[in-house]
């Protein structure tokens, strides 16, 4: 299965606080917040939702296709993505802009506080999905993940005219998104992305009850941190998958594209579901204990051992016998 991603394409500036955000807001200040926070580390890495998907499936040998807008400073990061088996053919290079920048700083509760600038992603919504599928050989699959809104719509529009069957995972764009624009991404698609809190603003963006949107979608997986991971299906009901424990927690940026990469990954190889998502979340907790959403390293036998726990040793059976090619 030839997987497109499409969405932001990023360099992120990430510090540390070692104190707590909470101890710094005043309650009856909170109309009127002017903070700073002197942060101990600063790391430059690279970044934007679809890239860090997109690294993920390449790092499993899926030959997966970035579809976004990159500026003018892309030279070297598009190197590092081919490097790491991602096909970046179809980036489009804004001749005036910079790469979109995300600036965001974590504190000692692992609370994030963050900043994005677009730059060149607003010229995504030029970008023609159908001639990037052509191009590129045709696609399987389409993940629409967090972009220029207006290239968002675009995307989830083609891919119906296609019938190409796609995941919606509008995420962070939640904030900026009606009720009528949230609608427009969600139906109709085959998996749709959340974390816990974005699952809560999806169901009052779009005004729909839960089995509302689960009429309307093929699956909704919702990420829960450390509670693990629900899949809810309209006819076949909501099951979790634990999260698999890690005794390193170093840097939570990017651990929800890591376990995008390991589910679509699964289902690219027709695992059931559930393994799907126990090799997600192999993938989340690898991001986890690194500093970086593109630092991960993988090997099968970090896989294995990582999805044998808690008792997932049938996925880390499953994931032997199909996935040899990993090494």
């Amino acid at each position: 299965m030839r997987i497109a991603v499409t969405g932001s394409i990023a360099t992120d500036h990430l510090m540390t606080f070692p104190g707590r955000f909470s101890d710094q807001l005043l309650p009856d200040q909170l109309d009127r917040v002017s903070l700073s926070f002197l942060a101990d580390g600063l790391e430059v890495r690279r970044g934007g939702v679809a890239a860090n998907i997109a690294f993920g499936l390449g790092l499993l040998g899926l030959d997966p296709v970035l579809v976004g807008a990159a500026g003018t400073d892309f030279g070297d990061y598009g190197s590092w993505l081919r490097s790491n088996g991602v096909d970046i053919s179809q980036v489009q290079l804004s001749e005036s802009r910079h790469t979109a920048r995300f600036v965001c700083t974590t504190d000692a509760d692992q609370n994030q506080l963050a900043t994005f600038y677009p730059g060149a992603m607003v010229e995504a919504r030029d970008i023609d999905l159908a001639s990037a599928a052509r191009e590129a050989g045709g696609f399987e699959l389409v993940v629409v993940a967090p972009d220029d809104p207006e290239a968002m719509f675009r995307h989830t529009d083609k891919c119906r005219t296609l019938g190409l069957p796609f995941v919606a995972d509008p995420s962070q764009q939640l904030a900026r998104l009606d009720a009528e624009q949230t609608r427009h991404l969600v139906d109709g698609a085959r998996y749709l992305f959340t974390n816990e809190y974005e699952a809560s603003l999806l169901l009052q963006r779009t005004r729909w009850t839960e089995e509302e949107v689960l009429a309307r979608v093929g699956m909704w997986i919702t990420t829960r941190g450390a509670n693990g991971v629900s899949l809810a299906q309209h006819a076949g009901g909501t099951f979790t998958v634990p999260a698999i424990r890690t005794g390193t927690e170093v840097d939570p940026t990017g651990v929800g594209d890591a376990f995008r990469a390991g589910f679509l990954a699964g289902i690219t190889w027709h695992l059931p579901v559930a393994q799907a998502a126990r090799l997600g979340c192999a993938m989340a907790t690898a991001a986890l204990e690194t500093v970086g959403t593109q630092e991960y390293k993988l090997s099968k036998a970090d896989l294995l051992l990582r999805a044998e726990q808690p008792n997932g040793s049938a996925a880390a059976r499953e994931l032997a016998s199909d996935r040899a090619d990993l090494s």
